[in-house]
């Protein structure tokens, strides 16, 4: 019965530390940008705030899995308080948050790991 016992347990705390299928988001902020991915539950999209009521816009640069080395941006110019999504595609594997700043450096989270 021990034995039972113990196999048991050690399937129960298996299940609790192997990864499933359920994404959590990760989010980035940056002056008053938040970036978030995955964005409506899809791994394939990422979302902007635009958190900062200076009249600049926001925006989260990202890299997908399917090209790595191509740079996207997503603009927000819809004004503070709303939300910007990107079209869907391969997973989102890397991305940060900025603040836009005209005329001077952006305000920006640091690159995130999705």
């Amino acid at each position: 019965m021990t034995k039972v016992k113990f196999a048991a347990g050690m399937l129960l705390a298996a299940t609790l530390v192997v990864p499933t299928g359920t994404a959590f988001a990760v989010d980035a902020h940056g002056g008053g940008a938040h970036a978030w991915t995955p964005a409506a539950r899809d791994s394939g999209r990422i979302a902007i705030k635009d958190g900062s009521n200076d009249g600049d816009p926001a925006k989260a640069e990202y890299y997908r899995y399917n090209s790595p080395t191509t740079k996207r941006t997503l603009w927000n110019h819809s004004g503070y308080g709303t939300k910007v999504y990107s079209g869907d595609g391969s997973k989102i594997i890397r991305f940060q948050a900025c603040d836009d700043n005209d005329w001077a450096p952006d305000d920006c989270s640091g690159w995130k790991t999705a």
